[in-house]
């Protein structure tokens, strides 16, 4: 009995310490932060979830609210200024409304989407940039997805900041117990930010023709100068509470022009395309496919089709043109007819009626009109977020600002020397999907650019 015992007890010490020595073993088959960057696949997948909340745009999955407004920009720069109405019938949806009438309570589902998502995307950032740097696979590799994390967080910050001004700054996730001490950043401080993220972002990332086929669409050194340009520009026109200069404009924007890694599109006409996606314009796009799924974080396709497009085709008819932005495009300008839809156009081989009962101004944008989807609520159409043509301008004020006006001048000629060459828009006779001449007679389009809402790009 004593052997009997005796033996027990050596067995017993013998797996506790064989279970201490298990137990301090990492998790079989689990990925943790730690772990995450040692495998590529795995390290890659962590950057695209960051991606992932680029495009956004329906479903309380992951935050506040049915709407996330990373991708309904439209509520905000057009709906709230001049240039539309709501649209769709007076009573559908009203929390558009709130915002057309600057009445914004602090549940407005536009509102507080855009704050929980972008905070959302700026953790899964927060998680590859603080990681990264331990892990084991390739070095090029690694600072490139580093560089993609660097540049995606100054994107969702750069959205806050225009919505909210200063807001809370995190380089890492705040541990429950500091939840409570978050302070909000000065709009100085938000964009010094911003801008700090995008000079580490610009130099950890490849050209974009350094990029595989498979990765286009992915934050490339031009995407995070011309973010750059864009961040400081907007601090020029507003409260510069950083001191910036046109000429840092002008040398980064000049920077983009001379990488050769971008021209302008030939044909207007073809940019809102699915021709025109990822194409030598495009600076930075967010991606979509279409699929089965419907609404949702979820979804590989985008809402926006569906919410801007006709009423009397697929669409709800939100975010009119107003008459106001229409007179502002001159005579003959192809452009209007790649812009705007009116009653009684053909839009992809569709002849348009447009319903003024459920219509503010008599006009849609024809950038989203594409035909209808296998699911509606899932268009495959990608949303240009910057191009080229916004660089020449760009870099056209800001030698305008700094007494280059011959230059300037030659800048905005080359974006309208190509509407001068353009078509008019795929299907613009009923049952065609082509692209018609334009006609549009030499001299049309005056060689300076007016001050005007009709951006000449």
């Amino acid at each position: 009995m004593k052997t009997a015992r005796l033996i027990a007890f050596m067995l017993l010490a013998g797996l506790s310490q064989g279970c201490e020595s298990f137990l301090d073993k990492e998790p079989l088959g689990a990925t943790t932060q730690e772990t995450l960057f040692r495998d590529p696949t795995n390290a890659v997948q962590a950057v695209n979830g960051i991606y992932d909340v680029t495009s956004w745009d329906q479903g309380p999955k992951w935050g506040n609210g049915p709407f996330v407004a990373q991708t309904y920009e439209w509520m905000f720069g057009d709906v709230m200024s001049d240039d539309a109405e709501k649209g769709s019938s007076p009573s559908d949806f009203p929390t558009i409304t709130e915002l057309k009438t600057w009445n914004i309570p602090p549940s407005n589902p536009p509102v507080t989407t855009l704050w929980v998502h972008s905070f959302t995307g700026i953790a899964r950032a927060n998680t590859v940039i603080n990681n990264i740097d331990a892990g084991t696979i390739d070095e090029a590799l690694k600072q490139r997805l580093k560089g993609e994390a660097l540049f995606l967080r100054a994107y969702f910050y750069f959205n806050l900041v225009k919505l909210f001004g200063g807001v809370p700054l995190f380089e890492q996730t705040p541990k429950p117990t500091e939840s409570t001490n978050v302070t909000r950043a000065s709009i100085a401080q938000t964009y010094a930010f911003i801008e700090k993220d995008l000079k580490a972002a610009a130099a950890l990332l490849p050209e974009k023709s350094a990029y595989a086929t498979a990765d286009l669409g992915r934050a490339t050194k031009g995407a995070a100068n011309a973010y750059l340009a864009r961040v400081i520009m907007y601090q020029l026109g507003t409260v510069n509470g950083n001191n910036h200069t046109w000429q840092e404009v002008y040398d980064l924007t000049s920077t983009i022009i001379t990488s050769g890694q971008y021209s302008l599109l030939p044909n207007y006409a073809t940019i809102h395309q699915e021709i025109g996606e990822n194409s030598s314009e495009s600076i930075f796009e967010i991606q979509f496919a279409t699929s089965n799924e419907g609404y949702g974080p979820i979804m590989v396709g985008t809402t926006n089709n569906i919410f801007q497009n006709n009423r009397k085709t697929f669409g709800y008819g939100f975010n009119n043109p107003t008459q106001s932005l229409v007179n502002e495009f001159e005579p003959n300008d192809p452009r209007l007819e790649a812009t705007i839809i009116k009653d009684g156009d053909v839009v992809l081989g569709i002849r348009q009626t447009i319903d003024r009962t459920e219509n503010a101004t008599g006009y849609l944008s024809r950038k989203v009109a594409i035909l209808a989807p296998n699911n509606n609520a899932s268009g495959p159409q990608n949303i240009r977020k910057m191009r080229y043509a916004d660089i020449l301008l760009m870099k056209a004020e800001a030698a305008a600002q700094t007494n280059r006006g011959p230059e300037a001048v030659a800048l905005v000629n080359q974006v309208r020397q190509r509407a001068r060459n353009s078509t008019r828009p795929p299907g613009t006779t009923v049952g065609s999907l082509a692209y018609a001449p334009a006609n549009t007679p030499a001299g049309t389009l005056p060689d300076l650019a007016p001050a005007s809402r009709a951006k000449p790009c």
